[in-house]
């Protein structure tokens, strides 16, 4: 099936450019509430899975034998912007486990934060792992490894003990068996397909703690309440998922992934939510979450506000001059 127009790009008043895709959202039982789109479809869920990820860091026990505060925890669900505080978390996790940047197999990038890029250039500095925005991620696996005792290094085969309780964590929580081998990620860790209803039920478990079992219901409240203690370090400056947890923090989680996926969460609904926009735009997907976002939740005009400016972003060139905006469709977003 084609998936319809979820977003729209208008430049002088008419339409220059147009983004397809699916959102799917279901409660923890797995009951379809809304479904745009082929929500049968199977993606790689990328980042956005990054919470799902970490869950075994917390159930291991590593986080508490670390002694993993907020901070460490919400970098452990983050797509971070290298900047200064959160590379310093990174090593700090590290430091903890007995380890240093070498250990990381997630490889170096520049910091994706440009202020933070031009001070390191300027400084003289270079680009490392820790710049990495998965850095957090694999610092957790690798403290999974040094706390029940597994080899560390090659913790991103897909055979390590690692990433088979993480592949097992995911299939739990999304109700799948995978049985396709997994993809690899941009930071070298396994990417397994799921369908994208399935991982919309996936966040609303994560965000309720149902059909999870104790341990685990506990382990997916405890990466909550420290991802909206601490949304900057789950994005950075000027990103999306730290401006919408930062106002609404329990009341919302929210993650992006590369190629225009983002999964989320509303817990005071029991719902989760999956996004994937066709051609990989995450401006659109942004948009998207946004839009899911403002139409489910009872909002404030406080709230409204906050949500407004990426429901409908406006697209400025060189010279601040505004030359358009992005808009979610009548399909998308319920007329206010």
């Amino acid at each position: 099936m084609s998936n319809p127009v979820l977003v729209e790009a208008v430049r002088a008043g008419r339409v220059e450019s147009r983004h397809r895709g699916a959102v799917a959202v279901t409660d923890a039982d797995g009951k379809t509430m809304l479904a745009l789109g082929d929500v049968a479809q199977s993606i790689y869920p990328r980042s956005a899975v990054k919470a799902l990820q970490a869950l075994p860091l917390v159930e291991s026990g590593a986080a508490a034998r670390y002694g993993f505060g907020d901070q460490e925890l919400a970098l452990a669900c983050a797509s971070h912007g290298g900047e200064p505080d959160h590379v310093a978390v990174a090593e700090r996790m590290l430091a903890r486990a007995g380890l240093d940047a070498a250990a990381l197999e997630c490889g170096p990038h520049w910091p994706v934060h440009p202020p933070a890029l031009q001070a390191l250039a300027r400084a003289g500095g270079s680009a490392s792992a820790l710049h990495n925005n998965c850095s957090g991620k694999h610092a957790g696996f690798l403290c999974v490894a040094c706390a029940t005792g597994a080899d560390h290094r090659r913790y991103v085969d897909p055979d390590h003990p690692v990433q088979r309780a993480v592949k097992a964590a995911i299939e739990a929580l999304a109700g799948v068996t995978i049985s396709d081998p997994p993809a690899v990620d941009g930071c070298s860790a396994p990417n397994w397909r799921v369908p994208l209803a399935a991982l919309a039920g996936a966040f609303a478990r994560f965000g309720v703690g149902q059909k999870l079992g104790a341990e685990r219901a506990k382990a997916a409240a405890r990466l909550r309440a420290a991802c909206a203690a601490q949304p900057w370090f789950v994005a950075g400056t000027g990103r999306f998922c730290t401006a919408v947890m930062e106002h609404f923090r329990a009341r919302v989680f929210v993650k992006t992934g590369a190629e225009g996926v983002f999964c989320g969460a509303l817990p005071e609904l029991g719902l989760g939510i999956a996004v994937k926009c066709d051609d990989g735009a995450g401006r659109a997907a942004e948009v998207m979450m946004a839009a899911i976002v403002a139409r489910l939740l009872p909002l404030a005009d406080a709230d409204r506000a906050v949500l407004d400016r990426f429901v409908q972003p406006k697209l400025g060139n060189w010279n601040g001059i505004e030359v358009g905006e992005l808009r979610a469709t009548s399909m998308l977003a319920l007329p206010r």
